[in-house]
């Protein structure tokens, strides 16, 4: 576990933390997907994911982002999902 990060220390600047953010405004804005349902979206993810598994649903994250690929540059959705532990009641 990173110590830095548990005392709430970014290693990244702030430049860059920035423009990370502005990028995923951008993605979001030009994919035409209304931010109800993104919301709507990762209701419906962790409900299914948390049929199976434990998972930490204040740390979630989940983004549009884009891939480079061949196929050109596409739009991803992206999940970052902690878990705790697999439920073993199922």
């Amino acid at each position: 576990m990173d110590i830095l990060k548990m005392l709430g220390i970014n290693k990244t600047p702030s430049k860059e933390v920035a423009k990370d953010r502005l990028r995923l405004i951008l993605i979001h804005d030009r994919s035409a997907i209304p931010p109800e349902l993104m919301d709507v979206i990762r209701e419906e993810i962790l409900a299914v994911i948390s049929k199976y598994l434990e998972i930490d649903s204040s740390d979630v994250e989940i983004a549009l982002t884009r891939t480079n690929d061949d196929a050109g540059n596409l739009p991803a959705l992206v999940a970052n999902i902690p878990i705790k532990k697999a439920r073993i009641d199922r």
